[in-house]
């Protein structure tokens, strides 16, 4: 099994893309998902952002206002270091765990939805294909705009929290092209998704694998013969 690699920015449409991946049968991870999961009450992750960033945060329920820690955060580049630093190790953890998952059952390749992909890069190492959603600022903005009822500063502010797209852009081997109709994006999403069902990278992974395993045991042979000579 191979790793794919799906990010893009605030708004750009990362996750209309993911729902059509889906639609078309692909395995999919979504980091956002999973990230809601590692911060839920009685959680490591959920302790250490209580401690730092205060009761303030919390609903009535005892929940995280997401909301409220995101205003935070995007007004706060050492606060939004400092959540990170707790969040993305559970978060790796996690979906590493899924991976495992679909391994078991017999997936060719996963696709990892991952918002920080390219600002963390503790995953990109891993990935034969990297996907970026992308669409031109101005779109980006209004968009942003639109979903989240923000003014402009606001919009503007969150964007320039993240990487640019133009320079993930630069860094993915594949780009969907999401400023224009939702059909010319889905004509996009089905080249690629042609593109990872023609792959042969996960022969080559599951030669590693295989190779690996072969290599242990023969080790473990070699170890028990000379403990029982």
């Amino acid at each position: 099994m191979y790793l794919v690699g799906l990010t893009g920015g605030i708004a750009s449409g990362k996750s209309a893309v993911s729902s059509m991946l889906r639609e078309l049968g692909c395995p999919i991870i979504d980091a956002d998902v999973v990230a809601r999961k590692v911060v839920e009450q009685h959680t490591p992750a959920y302790s250490r952002i209580v401690y730092h960033f205060g009761p303030e945060i919390l609903l009535e329920n005892g929940e995280i206002d997401r909301q409220k820690l995101g205003q935070i955060i995007f007004a706060n580049e050492e606060k939004r270091k400092l959540l990170n630093s707790i969040t993305h190790p559970e978060i790796h953890k996690a979906m590493l765990k899924e991976i495992l998952f679909y391994f078991l059952r017999g997936y060719r390749y996963v696709v990892l939805d991952v918002p920080l992909l390219f600002e963390t890069r503790r995953l990109t190492q891993f990935l034969n294909h990297t996907v970026v959603v992308y669409c031109d600022p101005a779109t980006q903005l209004l968009r942003l705009m639109q979903r989240d009822g923000l003014t402009q500063e606001q919009a503007e502010q969150r964007v320039a929290a993240q990487m640019p797209l133009n320079e993930k852009r630069g860094l993915a081997n594949h780009v969907i092209e999401n400023s224009g109709s939702r059909e010319d994006t889905h004509r996009q999403v089905l080249r690629l998704h042609t593109k990872l069902e023609d792959s042969m990278d996960f022969l080559l992974v599951r030669v590693i694998a295989i190779a690996a395993t072969a290599g242990l045991g023969g080790i473990l042979l070699y170890a028990a013969k000379i403990l029982l000579s």
